[in-house]
């Protein structure tokens, strides 16, 4: 199984691939603080036996440098296995792409279902871009 991560401030997208085919947004995890957060994003990762992650980072702009140093840490914090793959997607515009992608669906809720869009994106683009 493989999961996805849209790290954000205040929640956190989650997505999972059973089948490197099917990309599957799941409920976003609230997050009220790093270690709360990372426990939740840990457990999620275990209930589901995920084997591979794919955390989005963001691209250009002026806190790219910023943005990737708090992602990073956020990930250490989950003290996954050693040799636990972890990779790294550009995650540039997956936001905008999930708010256009339910447009007239729903209205900008704060329930983190864009979050967990953006995550599913970041996981499809990941799957595309590592096709042999």
């Amino acid at each position: 199984m493989i999961a996805s991560l849209d790290v954000g401030l205040r929640r956190i997208g989650v997505a999972l691939s059973p089948d490197r085919k099917i990309v599957m947004p799941q409920q976003a995890i609230e997050r009220r603080g790093r270690k709360q957060a990372s426990r939740d994003v840990k457990a999620f990762l275990m209930e589901w036996e995920v084997d591979t992650l794919v955390v989005g980072l963001p691209k250009g702009g002026s806190s790219e440098e910023e943005m990737e140093r708090r992602i990073k840490h956020f990930v250490s914090l989950l003290e996954l296995e050693e040799d636990f793959p972890i990779f790294y997607q550009d995650e540039a515009g997956s936001s905008f792409e999930a708010k256009e992608r339910i447009k007239g669906e729903i209205r900008q809720k704060r329930d983190g279902r864009i979050d967990s869009l953006a995550a599913q994106i970041i996981l499809e683009r990941w799957l595309e871009s590592s096709k042999v």
